[in-house]
């Protein structure tokens, strides 16, 4: 079906089982969240909640829970998109079908933006920020925020739709220093398309000129986040994966999405900042209080019917992480032509995506099988690390298939195959003083912290232990040892109170391991704060490990060698406890987890979930 508007998209699962309706009023203050978050986890329908507290518009969310939902809603444009994303990565498959591409393009044509006159059904009403559904997620969280915007910038150096930016940068509308329905946080990095464009206005003396379009169809949503191929447009794709042109007109210098539930348009000013946050985060921490760009509001502008999408965003799993799924079946091997050598890359969802990523090269350096190191992988590591969103990462693992097939969504079975060969005096690859994902708060301050490739290839090098050592469940210090995995261990250290007293713990503690004998088949040991929660499952393992330690200051080792500037050691030890600078862990609020039960028990109308 082609959507026109959420509208049409919400009658349409509903139609088809795939959305609930809630019609009790509903707390847009955390019970909206909540519910939420414990539909996603039970696999649940999209939900629309058609009584929200203190607003007038109903508000749908859970669009994307699953993948299967989401290829329902783009039943009747998947494949077509599919094939025009793999002739962007691979032009050649135009030469070998030019019959079967020559309709492809004609669909590329006919999903060109649409300028029409007028404002279009979206300008139905002129609203206020008060009156939307103020969605506030997370108990710290600084205010009400949207979490599905399509925030849309044009180049002022050279403006128009085809050279525009669409992304999806969240949006604070209350709370903090804002002035209401005058005032709205935008949290962007400045390598970004707006961030770009914002830096081109700032030259030119003159403020941007920014629309946030909210709801449409869902088409749109998934436009704005999607890791396009150099010059499609997201305006463009969002077109061919609605099956419908994106129409658009101006007003008062604006952009106005003429298929847009909601639309705030407003400019930024070079040097008008305000704190933003914090914002409970795709990481399962919160992202603190900075200072961000303000938009000063122009005007609101709501069609008729309009519903309001949003989704919430914690510890993974969470609808982000169908959002990845489905961005990685539409673009397909796409990272395979971007980097020459690349088999798989990973990022680990259960990590935070971000923090932690699993590759498979190639080693083709190797011209005879006596051999057996790391090669080739090693600049392809460097080209993965400088590659989108994958240069924010903090570990990457990274082997090549020799006598084997790998598979880097066997998240623990890849681990395994990696610790197995790794030689920890040689393979560990370290960038200091480097940048991080904004929204990590392990490193030494914003932006700031440092990565490791951690590199593996060859012959199996030892077996894992399987069991605790009796040295580890014997120390006076370091306590309550639990096998994580084959040769992981996490074992609980003294509070963290400061640098220099957990460097001095753990120099004592890797001497004590040497003194008894390195035990070479545990080649990772985790050191935490609650070691059964680290070895209760791969999830808590990968999400406690890895987002909450920075390489250069948190990864220590037993028997530490210096070579030429290389650092090695005989086994590795990652400090991943909690530590002062750290953003707080995201805890839902009891009173609220209390009173949403309703929905859940009896006769709630989710009851069927439990």
């Amino acid at each position: 079906m082609i959507y026109e508007s959420m509208e049409d998209c919400v009658a349409d699962l509903e139609q088809h089982g795939h959305l609930l309706r809630i019609k009790e009023e509903v707390d847009p203050n955390l019970e909206m969240a909540s519910i939420h978050l414990k539909t996603y986890e039970a696999g649940g329908p999209a939900l629309l909640f058609e009584n929200v507290k203190g607003s007038d518009y109903p508000a749908v969310s859970n669009l994307f829970g699953t993948v299967e939902r989401s290829k329902f809603i783009f039943r009747k444009t998947w494949d077509q998109v599919q094939n025009i994303i793999s002739l962007r990565n691979d032009p050649m498959k135009a030469m070998k079908h030019p019959l079967q591409n020559a309709a492809n393009g004609f669909q590329a044509v006919k999903a060109l933006p649409w300028k029409k006159s007028g404002g279009g059904p979206v300008t139905a009403k002129e609203i206020s920020i008060d009156e939307l559904p103020l969605i506030k997620h997370w108990p710290n969280d600084g205010g009400a925020f949207i979490t599905l915007p399509q925030v849309y910038s044009e180049d002022p150096e050279n403006p128009g739709i085809m050279n525009a930016n669409l992304g999806m940068y969240r949006v604070q509308l209350t709370g903090n220093d804002y002035d209401v329905n005058r005032e709205v946080g935008m949290h962007y990095q400045i390598h970004r398309g707006i961030g770009i464009h914002q830096q081109k206005a700032k030259e030119r003396g003159e403020p941007l000129k920014v629309s946030i379009f909210i709801g449409g169809p869902p088409a749109h949503t998934i436009s704005s986040v999607m890791p396009l191929p150099e010059g499609l447009s997201e305006v463009l794709f969002a077109g061919l994966l609605s099956g419908r042109r994106f129409r658009y007109s101006y007003i008062d210098g604006y952009c106005i999405s003429h298929d847009a539930d909601f639309v705030i348009t407003g400019e930024i000013y070079p040097d008008d900042v305000k704190p933003e946050g914090p914002f409970g985060d795709h990481l399962g921490y919160y992202s603190l209080a900075h200072e961000f760009p303000v938009m000063k509001v122009h005007k609101v502008y709501a069609r008729e019917n309009a519903v309001w999408p949003f989704t919430v965003v914690g510890r993974p799993p969470q609808e982000d992480t169908s959002f990845g799924e489905i961005i990685h079946e539409l673009t397909g091997e796409a990272i395979q032509q971007e980097i020459p050598g690349v088999k798989e890359v990973h990022a680990v969802d259960a990590a935070g995506v971000h923090p932690l990523l699993f590759a498979i090269g190639s080693e083709r350096y190797t011209p005879f099988n006596e051999i057996d190191r790391p090669q080739e992988i090693l600049t392809i590591a460097n080209r993965i690390l400088g590659t989108n969103q994958l240069s924010l990462a903090k570990y990457l693992f990274i082997t090549a298939e020799k006598d084997e097939v790998l598979d880097t969504h066997q998240e623990e079975a890849f681990i395994t195959h990696i610790l197995e060969r790794i030689d920890l005096q040689r393979d560990l690859h370290f960038q200091t003083k480097t940048t991080i994902d904004t929204l990590d708060y392990s490193g030494e301050g914003l932006n700031k912290g440092s990565k490791v490739v951690i590199a593996a290839y060859g012959n199996k090098r030892r077996e894992l232990r399987m069991e605790i050592p009796d040295m580890l469940s014997e120390h006076s210090v370091f306590k309550r040892p639990r096998l994580v995995m084959p040769g992981v261990i996490a074992i609980e250290g003294p509070a963290y109170n400061d640098e220099g007293a957990a460097q001095q713990e753990i120099d004592l503690f890797a001497r004590d391991i040497e003194q008894a004998g390195a035990f070479a088949d545990v080649p990772l040991i985790i050191i935490c704060d609650d070691s059964p929660f680290i070895a209760e499952t791969f999830s808590n393992f990968a999400w406690a490990a890895f987002t909450r330690s920075n390489p250069s200051h948190d990864i220590h080792g037993v028997n530490e060698t210096y070579n030429n500037k290389h650092w090695g050691c005989d086994q590795m030890l990652i400090d991943a406890r909690l530590k002062p600078h750290h953003a707080p862990p995201l805890i839902p609020d009891d009173e609220t987890e209390k009173n949403v039960r309703r929905f859940f028990e009896n006769d709630g109308p989710l009851a069927y979930l439990k």
